[in-house]
């Protein structure tokens, strides 16, 4: 099968043209495409937060600027992030996959092993730093490890990426250490995107597609070993209640109920930006996870429609800089990356329309969360460093 990441002239050299191309600093021109998509994504997902978070802000805080000031802080240092890692040479990465995977591996035990600090839920580790608590979630480090490292493993081993033993046994390895975790702690959200993410880039680095069934057990027996933990019963009791809100319409079918109450009143046009009236306590944590809805009451189906093209797009222009990409690592790491936000957004609307099981899955540019936007940005930038390459380069020579 015809490599579609790497073009054809460049493969053959991928390994001598990365070790010639390294540096720290890249000098190329950004693609403004794609960096214009992410501001319009951000800017418009700042203007839908306060919009959604300030009810509920000033219920909880007395503040109704409390969401929206924080993440425009978060936002600015995202923006200064996504520069700073645009402008340094993506090859770098390659050293440091290892290390990014153990230390991921190490921060999801340490974040089992401290005390539950939220709903009983093992996803956060609380660091405080004169008198301020600043909290993370490691899983959102495994989602980067886990693309830097299969990007660097896939471009260095291709040729055995068909062989059941490094493309299945490996890879899986791999992979279901972080998922595995990430379940442990409760949250099943991360591990669907960080599975489904992981075997994406099995599936695009060239495993036999006889393998994939294998592949899909694998992750079936997974979450089996964990099942002592209550994760299942939790899934479970998500799933009955997605088959049925109405089942338990004030509690676990509460949230769903409202989304949709929230996405039916705004019709083709939507109640008008500001103008949400599930916002007002009705849509629990409307800021977070189920903010979609509140954009879909106020700008309607169109304004919805808008931004659904506009993750496409940012997608499909991702996409267009892997296949122009120097070298296999750089096509394989925005590719992973660029998919990443696509998925999540799917799956976050899939959510909010009752599509699928509410699992907790935040709106990227969107949703409530600095360091998850910090990461977010920080991605993004590592997308135009390849970009940045692709203009400079129009021959390994």
């Amino acid at each position: 099968m015809r490599d579609i990441l790497t073009p054809p002239d460049r493969r053959a050299n991928a390994n001598e043209y990365t070790k010639r191309r390294f540096k720290l600093i890249e000098t190329g021109k950004m693609d403004i495409t794609f960096f214009a998509l992410v501001l319009i994504l951000l800017t418009i997902g700042l203007v839908m937060l306060f919009s959604a978070s300030y009810a509920f802000a000033y219920q909880r805080f007395g503040n109704s600027y409390h969401f929206i000031t924080r993440q425009l802080g978060f936002a600015v240092f995202g923006v200064a992030a996504m520069y700073f890692f645009s402008r340094i040479d993506y090859h770098i990465y390659r050293k440091f996959a290892w290390p990014l995977y153990v230390i991921s591996v190490a921060l999801l035990i340490i974040a089992r092993l401290i005390p539950p600090m939220m709903d009983g839920f093992h996803r956060w580790i609380y660091i405080n730093i004169g008198g301020t608590s600043i909290n993370f979630q490691p899983s959102e480090i495994g989602k980067f490890a886990i693309v830097a490292l299969f990007a660097h493993l896939i471009s260095k081993n291709y040729t055995q990426m068909k062989t059941f033993k490094f493309g299945i046994l490996t890879f899986g390895a791999l992979l279901m250490t972080i998922v595995g975790l990430v379940l442990i702690g409760r949250h099943l959200s991360a591990a669907v995107i960080i599975f489904i993410m992981g075997f994406a880039m099995m599936i695009i680095g060239g495993i036999r597609m006889k393998y994939v069934g294998i592949g899909l057990g694998a992750g079936a027996a997974g979450v089996a070993t964990v099942a002592f933990t209550g994760v299942i019963d939790y899934a479970l009791t998500r799933f009955r209640y997605w088959r049925d809100p109405w089942a338990d319409p004030q509690g676990l079918g509460y949230q769903t109920i409202q989304s949709l109450l929230a996405i039916g009143s705004g019709g083709l046009l939507g109640a008008g930006l500001g103008q949400s009236r599930q916002k007002y306590l009705w849509v629990p944590e409307p800021h977070n996870d189920f903010i979609f809805s509140i954009v879909a009451e106020e700008l309607g189906f169109i304004g919805a429609f808008i931004i659904v093209v506009l993750f496409a797009c940012l997608v499909w222009r991702g996409f267009a800089i892997a296949m122009r990409a120097p070298d296999k690592f750089g096509s394989l790491l925005c590719v992973g990356l660029v998919f990443q936000v696509g998925l999540q957004a799917v799956l976050n609307m899939l959510v909010v329309t009752n599509t699928i099981p509410n699992t907790g899955i935040s709106l990227p540019f969107f949703s409530y969360g600095g360091t998850a936007l910090l990461m977010l940005m920080a991605q993004m930038g590592v997308v135009l460093s390849i970009s940045r390459s692709c203009r400079l380069e129009k021959s390994p020579g």
